[in-house]
């Protein structure tokens, strides 16, 4: 019967690195040391099988390394914010626990209860509900950033903002200069969801440069979209352009134009909001409004890791594709 070998120790891997204990940690977390002392400890670890005990070094530390990251992941531009969140925070040592909020406050809530529980060392969110109590939940020390909305009623906690209503008042203007007076924006929000700033300033703007507008909520899940966006086309007055809060509400609404028999964009233009990779990649192209997406993890990691940092506006930029056009003669 073959013997079980021990378990690798952080000193086993500073022996054979000819590092000190401290130089070793900093090198396999990749926090200090040159680009070759990095990749060299971090293949010694590989070969001796060496790996990190996160009880451990909780216990020593007083930290996990984990890192919540909480989104609705039906979402698209969501999902893949999450990857380079996730990425981001391993390059600095930290681990991502990703968490689907699924555009529900109560499941958000449960979430924020599970990242309490477990301790983790900070969390990066894009909150549901950001005036919910529930956030008060993490500790003080627990650093928190969020996405998009300050989070009201947990003071301190970092925050990326998103100007809104220039991108809304970029998207609104850019169809009524192609002559729309009637647009129905689609808000990925459920009806136990409080008013986001999106929808709560869309109503304003539209008045102001003579657009009709009627908002309609539609799931998260974009074949849960399509029924919605489909009774709305086929109404009698239906509206020749659609605004869409989200790039996954865009492709429902291309998907229920020609479930009821409507050309994008010759009889409906769409215009979306985020400029997910498949944004270019459908047909026509999604017209949409486009983040710095690179800028906006590294301004909500950075915040993360060091709590003394100023969050900066991002504003978002009109990307022009096939999806909007006049809207159709009578």
């Amino acid at each position: 019967m073959s013997r079980q070998q021990p378990r690798r120790t952080l000193q086993d891997l500073a022996t054979a690195a000819g590092l000190s204990l401290a130089a070793t940690s900093y090198a396999l977390r990749g926090v200090r040391g040159s680009p070759d002392t990095i990749r060299r400890v971090r293949e010694l670890a590989d070969e001796l099988g060496y790996t990190v005990d996160p009880i451990a070094r909780a216990l020593a530390s007083g930290r996990t390394g984990s890192i919540g990251v909480s989104g609705s992941l039906r979402d698209l531009w969501q999902q893949d914010l999450s990857v380079l969140l996730t990425r981001a925070l391993r390059s600095r040592g930290r681990y991502a626990t990703i968490a689907d909020a699924d555009a529900d406050p109560s499941q958000e809530r449960l979430i924020v209860e599970q990242f309490a529980a477990q301790r983790v060392d900070g969390a990066i969110v894009s909150p549901v509900d950001p005036s919910a109590s529930y956030w008060r939940l993490l500790a003080p020390e627990v650093a928190v950033v969020s996405l998009g909305d300050a989070l009201t009623e947990r003071p301190g906690s970092g925050c990326v903002l998103f100007d809104n209503e220039y991108g809304v008042t970029a998207a609104l203007r850019h169809l009524q200069e192609l002559g729309h007076r009637r647009v129905g924006m689609l808000a990925p929000s459920l009806p136990s969801t409080p008013g986001r700033p999106s929808e709560v300033l869309a109503p304003r703007i539209a008045a102001s440069i003579g657009l009709e507008l009627s908002i309609v909520s539609a799931p998260a899940a974009t074949t849960e979209a399509v029924t919605v966006v489909s009774a709305l086309l086929a109404d009698r007055g239906r509206p020749t352009a659609l605004f869409c809060l989200s790039d996954s509400l865009a492709f429902a609404a291309y998907h229920a134009a020609r479930a009821t028999g409507l050309r994008v964009p010759s009889d409906v233009s769409v215009i979306g909001y985020d400029d997910h990779q498949l944004a270019a990649l459908v047909s026509p192209g999604l017209t949409t409004m486009a983040w710095d997406e690179d800028a906006i993890v590294e301004s909500a990691v950075g915040q993360l890791i060091d709590r003394s940092a100023a969050p900066s506006p991002f504003r978002p930029s009109l990307v022009e594709r096939g999806s909007t056009s006049r809207p159709p003669a009578g």
